[in-house]
């Protein structure tokens, strides 16, 4: 098997779905277009013939986000028709599928180079918009009716852990705020930022430059007075869970060899990842045994890991995953730069975002040798991928 690099990712600012958003009139097609073009000017010692593939991940796949997106977005994005595409929906995971899926084509050696990520614009296509499912998956009892709204099984899963109380939900969502704001104001994000050309029909032409959903300043305090739309008396609000986003995310994947002969900086190397199932109607517990079998296959414990990027798609679910591995909510390892509570989460985008937020961070702590990125995934799954830090210098973790 051959090493496979990271070698950089590049968003776009996520925005929020709906008619009010900065992408309410912005195609999800070329949102990917705008992300893909970004890596290859970022990256001209790449020549584009040598990509072997593009694969984009969406979990609504229809419309503009249809077509199997892989191809018609790199074939728009000017890569040569020589470059092949394809389409992934792991639903919240498709990013973090799509990077396992061609690094595996990288470690085998079917691939040198390749791009991978995701979008989803919520706003034009609702999650769950177009699909038919089986009427016995439900009849049949082969799954409890909530496992289809995922702010109830964000509830189940605050039954399943009563320790959790919506008090530290709360605080964890502030801390999620306050750390994301510290880091723009930093400087840690926005490098990886691809300005957006927007259009509003009352306003005319603007550039999305930043993330819209961030809410600076929130407090426990305001947290504690919303709404719980998903049960009376619920613990789960719009200010302890992530919104609902529009997005895209990319990355380029390559056998470490390659990438340094043509001189593509390494900025992450894979080590192994894992998927599992889990209860559907308990979504949220998924990262917990898809960490247990990766560190299982990788011979490392968790104390092993010195940074942790965790899709916060529900603070309950990282509580729930924090908990069960011993680690403080506060823990400066876990998503310092704050998580998707603060900027958002556009479904299958999103695990680009923390494998780009990752890479970044190892190069700033070369006493860190591993990193873990890891997410709940709807209908019931988790993935974790294992990375290791290029710039270790051996010095502590």
């Amino acid at each position: 098997m051959r090493s496979v690099a990271f070698v950089e990712g590049v968003r776009t600012p996520f925005g929020k779905a709906g008619e009010k958003g900065i992408y309410a009139d912005t195609r999800a097609d070329d949102l990917v277009v705008k992300v893909i073009r970004e890596l290859l000017r970022r990256h001209p010692e790449l020549p584009p013939e040598r990509v072997d593939d593009v694969a984009i991940a969406a979990t609504t796949q229809i419309g503009d986000q249809g077509l199997t997106i892989g191809r018609t977005a790199a074939l728009l994005a000017g890569l040569p028709k020589s470059v092949p595409g394809f389409a992934i929906d792991r639903m919240c995971a498709g990013a973090m599928t799509a990077v396992t899926s061609v690094a595996g084509g990288i470690g085998f050696g079917a691939y040198d180079i390749a791009i991978a990520g995701g979008v989803e614009h919520m706003g034009r296509h609702p999650m769950g918009e177009g699909v038919d499912p089986n009427p016995r998956i439900v009849a049949d009892k082969l799954v409890d009716p909530t496992a289809l709204v995922m702010g109830q099984t964000a509830e189940n899963v605050h039954d399943r852990f009563p320790a959790i109380t919506k008090d530290r939900t709360d605080a964890y969502a502030a801390q999620s705020q306050e750390r994301f704001a510290d880091a723009v104001k930093a400087g840690k994000i926005g490098p990886e930022l691809v300005p957006v050309a927007i259009r509003n029909p009352q306003l005319g032409w603007g550039l999305a430059t930043e993330d819209e959903p961030p809410r600076p300043g929130t407090t426990v305090e305001q947290l504690a007075k919303l709404k719980t739309p998903f049960r009376p008396h619920g613990r789960v609000t719009a200010g302890n869970a992530a919104g609902l986003n529009d997005g895209a995310t990319g990355a380029i994947l390559a056998d470490e060899e390659t990438a340094r002969e043509l001189g593509l900086p390494v900025g992450m190397r894979l080590v192994g990842y894992s998927f599992a199932g889990v209860e559907p109607e308990v979504m949220g517990i998924g990262p917990v045994p898809a960490t247990e079998k990766l560190l299982a296959r990788t011979g490392l414990s968790i104390s092993d890991i010195g940074l942790f990027e965790i899709n916060e798609a529900f603070a309950v679910q990282v509580l729930a995953f924090l908990d069960h591995f011993g680690i403080d909510a506060e823990d400066s390892r876990v998503n310092p730069w704050g998580g998707a509570i603060a900027c958002g989460h556009p479904l299958a985008s999103s695990g680009v975002r923390l494998m780009t937020q990752l890479s970044r961070q190892f190069a700033e702590h070369p006493e860190v040798r591993y990193g873990l990125t890891t997410m709940c995934i709807g209908i019931g799954m988790g993935g974790s991928v294992l990375w290791e830090n290029p710039a270790y210098d051996g010095s502590d973790k």
